[in-house]
C-alpha cells in the first residue's frame, strides 16, 4: 500500500521471581503489531535461577504466527523483552529479526531497538578498526555491540549504555536485558516513544501505553528524552545526564503511527487526530453531503472534520482485514491490486453524494488516485480530499521507510498538480501551525515537512 511504515515496537517486563511473563510479552507485542509485521521475537530469563540463562525465540511473520502454544511453553522466566519489526535498515530476514542475544566475557545481554542510528556506518567502521566486532548488518547491531564493548570496562550496564548512547545520533528507543535487570533508554530528542507502566508488582517498558493497558497494567509515565531507566527488584532507577537538550517528538506518531488509544508524552493520540480534523474543517471547508475517512488511518481525523463542519460522518468503505500483510509494492499495477483487495466502497453510502475524503498523508499518491476512482465508479458526485498532515516532502532518517524525496509526490508537485493527478475535485493539507496545536504545542520533529532535522 502507498503508506508510511514505522520501524519497530519494543516491550519489556520485570516481574518478581517465581512469576511468568511470556503471556504478557505476547499480549504486549500483539498490541504493538501495527508498528511492524515482518518479524517478531522474545527472550526471557529467570532472575531467581541460574543467572544468564536466556530462552529466546524469533521468526518471520505476525506475533500470532511466530508464537504458538509450543513456543510459548519454552519461554519460562520472570523477566523478558519482545520485539516486532518493520525493516528500514537491513533486509527483511530472520537474521535481522530481534531480540539480539549476545554472549560476552561478563555474561549475556539482550537488546531490542526501535528507530534509526544515522551515524551507524561511522560507528561500525570504528568498531571494526578497534577489532571489537564483526561486520554488523543493522544499526541495531551497531548499538548493541557498542554497549558490549563499553560494558567490558564499565562498572555497570547502565554506565555502558550511557557511554554508548553518547556516540549515537538519531532517533531510538531501546530496552536492554542483563541477567538481573531491564534498562530502557530514549534518544535525547524524544523522537521515538517509550513509556513506563506497572501491573501489580511488575514493571513494564513499551513503545506505547496501549501495550501496557493490553496486559492489564497502568501507565506511570513516559521515559524522558535522553533518560536511562532501570527496572529491578520492584523499583525504578533513573539517569538523566542526557536530558537537557532540545526535544523533537516524531509528528507522525500523532498523525499515523501510534494507536489512537495510546497516550504519548501526555498527549492522547485520538484527541490529537480529532483536533487535526477540526482544524482542516476550519482552514479548508467544502460543500459536501458526508465526511468519510480512509480506513483506518483517516477515520479519527474524519470524525473531527465532521464535528467541526456539521457535515455527517459516514463509513464509505469496507476494509478486508484478512488479506495478509501489505507492504509497499514495487509497481503501480501491484499497488492497484493491493488497494482493490483491501478496500471496497459501500455504494449505498456514497452514490449521488458529495464526499469529503480524509486521510493522514499522501506519499506517492497512487493509492489515493485509486480510491478516488473507486468512489466515482460507485456514484460519488464530488470527491474533496483533505490530508490531516502537511505535505510530506523530505525523507526521514529516524526510523521510517522513506529514505528519498524521489518517493514523495509532494516533493516536486504543487497541491494543484497533485489534485489533478489523483483526480479529486479539491485537495488541501493541514497547515504546520495547526499540526503543532494538535499536540498542545508539544515540541515536534517536523523535518519530513520542512527539512529542519533535529540532528
Amino acid at each position: 500500500m502507498d503508506e508510511i511504515h514505522e520501524e519497530c515496537g519494543v516491550f519489556g517486563i520485570w516481574s518478581p521471581p517465581g512469576t511468568e511473563v511470556a503471556e504478557d510479552i505476547y499480549a504486549g507485542l500483539v498490541a504493538l503489531q501495527h508498528r511492524g509485521q515482518e518479524s517478531a521475537g522474545a527472550a526471557v530469563t529467570d532472575t531467581g535461577g541460574a543467572r544468564g540463562n536466556i530462552a529466546a525465540l524469533k521468526g518471520m511473520g505476525l506475533v500470532s504466527e511466530v508464537f504458538g502454544p509450543k513456543e510459548m511453553e519454552s519461554l519460562k522466566g520472570n523477566m523478558g523483552v519482545g520485539h516486532v519489526r518493520y525493516s528500514t535498515t537491513g533486509e527483511s530476514s530472520l537474521t535481522n529479526a530481534q531480540p539480539i542475544v549476545m554472549n560476552y566475557i561478563k555474561g549475556t545481554l539482550v537488546f531490542v531497538h526501535n528507530g534509526n542510528i544515522v551515524n551507524a556506518d561511522e560507528i561500525r567502521q570504528n568498531q571494526m578498526y578497534r577489532g571489537q566486532a564483526h561486520y554488523t548488518t543493522t544499526d541495531s547491531e551497531v548499538f548493541a555491540y557498542e554497549i558490549i564493548s563499553r560494558r567490558i570496562e564499565a562498572s555497570s550496564i547502565e554506565e555502558a549504555v550511557l557511554d554508548a548512547a553518547k556516540s549515537m545520533k538519531g532517533g531510538y528507543a531501546c530496552i536492554i536485558m542483563s541477567p538481573g535487570k531491564l534498562v530502557g533508554i530514549r534518544d535525547p530528542y524524544g523522537i521515538k516513544p517509550l513509556v513506563i507502566g506497572k501491573k501489580g508488582s511488575a514493571y513494564i517498558l513499551a513503545s506505547e501505553s496501549a501495550a501496557v493497558e493490553a496486559v492489564g497494567g497502568m501507565l506511570i509515565r513516559d521515559v524522558r528524552p535522553g533518560e536511562i531507566v532501570t527496572l529491578t527488584e520492584g523499583q525504578i532507577q533513573s539517569i538523566e545526564s542526557m536530558c537537557e537538550g532540545r526535544r523533537a517528538h516524531c509528528a507522525f506518531e500523532y498523525i499515523y503511527f501510534a494507536r489512537p488509544d495510546s497516550v504519548l508524552d501526555g498527549v492522547e493520540v485520538h484527541d490529537a487526530r480529532v483536533k487535526a480534523g477540526r482544524a482542516l474543517a476550519r482552514s479548508a471547508p467544502a460543500e459536501a453531503d458526508l465526511v468519510a475517512g480512509v480506513p483506518d488511518s483517516g477515520l479519527v481525523a474524519a470524525e473531527g472534520f465532521a464535528k467541526e463542519s456539521g457535515i455527517p460522518f459516514a463509513l464509505a468503505f469496507y476494509k478486508n482485514s484478512y488479506v495478509g500483510r501489505s507492504f509497499i509494492r514495487p509497481t503501480d499495477e501491484e499497488r492497484i491490486r493491493a488497494v482493490h483487495s483491501k478496500l471496497s466502497v459501500l455504494k449505498s453510502a456514497v452514490c449521488g453524494k458529495r464526499i469529503v475524503l480524509i486521510d493522514d498523508s499522501l506519499v506517492r499518491g497512487t493509492t489515493m488516485r485509486q480510491i478516488v476512482e473507486m468512489l466515482r465508479e460507485a456514484g460519488a458526485l464530488k470527491v474533496h480530499v483533505r490530508i490531516s498532515s502537511p505535505p510530506f516532502r523530505y525523507p526521514c532518517y529516524y526510523g521510517t521507510d522513506v529514505p528519498s524525496s524521489r518517493q514523495l509526490i509532494a516533493a516536486d508537485h504543487t497541491a494543484e498538480d497533485i489534485c489533478r493527478e489523483i483526480g479529486a475535485d479539491s485537495l488541501f493539507y493541514l497547515n504546520q501551525e495547526d499540526l503543532l496545536s494538535m499536540t498542545g504545542n508539544l515540541p515536534l520533529c517536523t523535518a519530513c515537512f520542512d527539512s529542519r532535522y533535529p540532528a
